[in-house]
C-alpha cells in the first residue's frame, strides 16, 4: 500500500493525492501564519497559550503600575474613582482568567504528552478550539476598554453592585460574557486532558509511573471540570438580571444577593488551586533534577495534592466571615481553613527534604523553585490567619488581603511558571535562555515582589481599606504605599530583563548555530528523550515505561557498594528523530471559525441581536464544516508504521500506539 504524505504524515517525499473536496479539504500548510492558524498540535497550541498570556501580561501589569501610581502618594489625581475602579477590576480580572490560569494551560498542553508518551492530545482539534476561544473571550472582555468602559466591580463582581442600578454601564456585560466564554475554553480544554491522561499512557506507564507535574495537572482538570459550571450558572443568572430584567439577585423582589457569594466562592476557592497546583507541579520536576535525588515522598506528593483538590470544595465561606452567615457556619469553615493547610504543608516538608543532602545546582530555574516554596510558605501562613474568623473579620477588606492573594498567586504560580520557562525553553525553542542574566532577573523579581507586597501587610493591619481609589494624608500610609509603588516598577523592570534574555539568548544560539541537546539539565522524565525543540511527532517510537522516573534509571544504576554510577549517556538513550511511517493529526480551518463566532454572540447580546446573527452563522458553519471534513489520510490509505508494541506490555489502561494513533485522528 503507498504511504501518503498529506496533513496527518510527515513527508515522504511524494506528492500528495488532489483532493476535490474544496471549502471541506484540510489546509496544507506547514510554514507561516496560516499554519499556526490551523494547527492542531498540541505544542503549537501550547506555544500560543504562553504567547497569549504573555500579551495579558503586559496589559494587566500596566493595569496594575497605574493603581500603583495611583495611591503612590495621598490625594492621587492619576485617576478618578470611576477609572480606579474599571482598572483595578480588569487587573484581577486580567490576572487570573487570562494570565495565570493560561499559562498552566500552555505547561499542561505542552508536557503531557511528552511526559505519558503520546502523540498528541486526545482530541486535537477540541484542543485547538480551546485555545481559540479562550482568545475570543480575552478579546471580548478588554474590547470594553474602546466601547464605553471596563467592569468595575472587583474581580468578583458582588450583587447587588453588579446590577444595571449600581453599575448601569456595559463594562459588567463584557465582563460577563467575556468570562463565560473563556469558561467555555477551560470545560473543553479540562476534558481533552483527563481523557489524554488516562487513556493516550504509554506502554508500561502506569498511573503512578506519572510524572508529578501530569499528576497535578489531571487532579487541576478535574477542579476546572467541576468548578467553571458553578461560575458559568451564576453568570448566566447575572446575563439575564442585567440584559432581559430577571431579578435573582434583587432582594425587593424577594431575592438574596448571597446566592452570587456563594455561587462565586465556590468556584473561587478551587480556582485558587487552579492556578498554583499546576505550578506545584512544575517545581516538583525542577528540584530533583538540580537536587540529583528523586523527589522525596513521590506517593504523599500525589495524594497531597488530591487532597487539597478535594478540600479545596470545603472552604469557599471563609470569603464570607463578614456577611452573617451564622456562627455555625462560620465555625465549619473555620476548621475546615485550618485542615487545608495540612497537605500543603506536606508538598512543602517534601520539596525541602528533596533538596536537604542533594548536590544543589543553583541554576535559574531552582532559584525560582525556592523562590515559590518561600513566598508561598509565607501566603499560606496568612493565609491560616483567615481561618480565625475574629481576625479575617478585622482583615477581610483591608490590603492585608491583596497582600496574602498576591504571596499565594504570585508568590506560589509565576514564580514557579517563570523557573518553568527557564527549564524547559531549551526543549520548546531549541536553545537555552542565559543563566547569569536568569539569576539578575530572578533576584530583581524576588526583591521587587517583597517590596511590593510585604508592605501591604502592615497597610492591611493599620487598617487601610482595599477597593478605595486615594487617601488622605496624615493616617499612616504614606511611606509604606511609596516602597510598594517602588516595588511595582521593580517587577516591570524584572519581567523587562526576562525578556531581554530571550532576545539575545535566541541572537547568541543563532549566531553559533550550535544544536541543542537533547538533555540539557540531565532531566529524570520522557520529554528528556527526545530532540531539542521536539520534533513534530514527539516520539520515533512509542516509549516503553518500567519504572517511575525510567529516563534516569536508564542512565544511572547503584553498584554494589549502593553508589549512583552512570550507565549510558543521554545521547545514547535519546531517540534521533528519524521516524518512518508516522501518522500525525491533520489541521483545520474549524476550531478558530467556530471559535471566532463566539465573541460576535457577546457583543450582539450587549449591543445588538444581529451581531449574534453573525455569530451564530460562523457557529452553525463551522460545526457543519467540523462534521464534514474529511480525513486526508484514512487508514485504508495509511503506509507501513514502525511503532512497536511490546508482546508483554505492562500498564493499567495505557495505550498501545496503534490505537493511539486511531483515537488522534481528529
Amino acid at each position: 500500500m503507498t504511504p501518503t504524505s498529506g496533513p496527518l504524515a510527515l513527508p515522504s517525499g511524494e506528492a500528495p493525492p488532489r483532493n476535490p473536496l474544496g471549502v471541506f479539504a484540510r489546509p496544507t500548510a506547514t510554514r507561516g501564519w496560516r499554519s499556526w492558524i490551523t494547527t492542531v498540535d498540541h505544542k503549537r497550541i501550547g506555544i500560543m497559550y504562553g504567547a497569549a498570556s504573555l500579551f495579558f501580561l503586559l496589559i494587566g501589569g500596566i493595569e496594575a503600575l497605574l493603581i500603583r501610581v495611583q495611591l503612590a502618594t495621598p490625594d492621587g489625581q492619576v485617576l478618578s474613582a470611576d477609572a480606579y475602579n474599571q482598572v483595578y477590576t480588569m487587573h484581577g480580572t486580567t490576572m487570573i482568567f487570562l494570565v495565570v490560569m493560561p499559562i498552566g494551560a500552555a505547561f499542561m498542553n505542552y508536557l503531557i504528552p511528552l511526559q505519558i508518551g503520546a502523540r498528541d492530545v486526545a482530541f486535537p482539534r477540541l484542543n485547538a478550539l480551546s485555545f481559540w476561544t479562550f482568545l475570543g473571550g480575552g478579546i471580548l472582555l478588554n474590547s470594553s476598554w474602546l466601547l464605553g468602559g471596563g467592569a468595575d466591580g472587583g474581580w468578583f463582581n458582588y450583587a447587588p453592585n453588579n446590577g444595571v442600578i449600581y453599575s448601569p454601564s456595559h463594562g459588567i456585560d463584557f465582563w460577563n460574557m467575556g468570562l463565560i466564554i473563556t469558561g467555555i475554553a477551560s470545560l473543553v480544554g479540562a476534558i481533552n486532558l483527563i481523557v489524554t491522561c488516562l487513556n493516550l499512557r504509554a506502554p508500561g506507564m502506569k498511573l503512578f509511573r506519572m510524572p508529578v507535574f501530569t499528576w497535578m495537572a489531571l487532579v487541576t482538570q478535574f477542579l476546572l471540570l467541576f468548578a467553571i459550571p458553578v461560575l458559568t450558572v451564576a453568570q448566566f443568572l447575572l446575563l439575564f438580571d442585567r440584559l432581559f430584567g430577571a431579578r435573582f439577585f434583587d432582594v425587593d423582589a424577594g431575592a438574596d444577593p448571597l446566592l452570587w457569594e456563594h455561587l462565586f466562592w465556590i468556584f473561587g476557592h478551587p480556582e485558587v488551586y487552579i492556578m498554583v497546583i499546576p505550578a506545584f507541579g512544575v517545581i516538583s520536576e525542577i528540584i530533583p533534577v538540580f537536587s540529583r535525588k528523586p523527589l522525596f515522598g513521590y506517593p504523599f506528593m500525589i495524594f497531597s495534592g488530591i487532597a487539597i483538590g478535594f478540600l479545596g470544595w470545603g472552604v469557599w465561606a471563609h470569603h464570607m466571615f463578614a456577611s452573617g452567615i451564622g456562627p455555625l457556619s462560620v465555625a465549619a469553615f473555620s476548621v475546615s481553613t485550618m485542615f487545608i493547610a495540612v497537605p500543603t504543608g506536606v508538598k512543602i516538608f517534601n520539596w525541602l527534604a528533596t533538596m536537604w543532602g542533594g548536590r544543589l545546582k543553583l541554576e535559574a530555574p531552582l532559584l525560582y523553585s525556592i523562590g515559590l516554596v518561600t513566598m508561598f510558605t509565607i501566603g499560606g501562613l496568612s493565609g491560616v490567619t483567615h481561618a480565625v474568623a475574629a481576625s479575617d473579620t478585622q482583615q477581610t477588606d483591608t490590603y492585608y488581603i491583596v497582600a496574602h492573594f498576591h504571596y499565594v498567586l504570585f508568590g506560589g504560580a509565576l514564580f514557579g511558571f517563570i523557573g518553568g520557562w527557564y527549564f524547559w525553553w531549551p526543549k520548546v525553542f531549541g536553545y537555552t535562555l542565559g543563566n547569569t542574566v536568569g539569576k539578575v532577573n530572578f533576584w530583581i523579581l524576588l526583591v521587587g515582589f517583597n517590596l511590593t507586597f510585604g508592605p501591604m501587610h502592615i497597610l492591611g493591619l493599620q487598617g487601610m481599606p482595599r477597593r478605595t481609589y486615594t487617601y488622605r494624608d496624615g493616617y499612616g500610609f504614606n511611606l509604606w504605599n511609596f516602597v510598594s509603588t517602588i516595588g511595582a516598577f521593580t517587577i516591570a523592570v524584572s519581567f523587562l530583563v526576562f525578556f531581554w534574555n530571550i532576545w539575545s539568548s535566541y541572537k547568541k544560539a543563532k549566531a553559533s548555530g550550535l544544536k541543542m541537546v537533547a538533555d540539557p539539565w540531565d532531566g529524570r522524565s520522557l520529554e528528556w528523550t527526545i530532540q531539542s525543540p521536539t520534533p513534530v511527532h514527539n516520539f520515533d517510537i512509542s516509549p516503553t515505561v518500567h519504572r517511575l522516573d525510567d529516563f534516569w534509571h536508564r542512565k544511572y544504576q547503584e553498584n554494589g557498594d549502593g553508589k549512583l554510577v552512570r550507565i549510558a549517556t543521554s545521547e545514547q538513550i535519546v531517540q534521533p528523530g528519524n521516524p518512518r511511517g508516522v501518522h500525525l493529526p491533520s489541521p483545520s480551518y474549524w476550531p478558530i471559525v467556530l471559535a471566532a463566532g463566539l465573541p460576535f454572540v457577546g457583543w450582539g447580546l450587549i449591543f445588538n441581536l444581529w451581531l449574534c446573527l453573525v455569530g451564530g452563522i460562523l457557529i452553525v458553519a463551522a460545526i457543519y464544516g467540523w462534521v464534514l471534513e474529511p480525513s486526508t489520510a484514512p487508514e485504508a490509505a495509511r503506509g507501513p508504521d514502525d511503532h512497536v508494541t511490546p508482546p508483554d506490555r505492562e500498564g493499567d489502561g495505557g495505550q498501545s500506539a496503534a490505537t493511539e494513533e486511531a483515537a488522534l485522528v481528529d
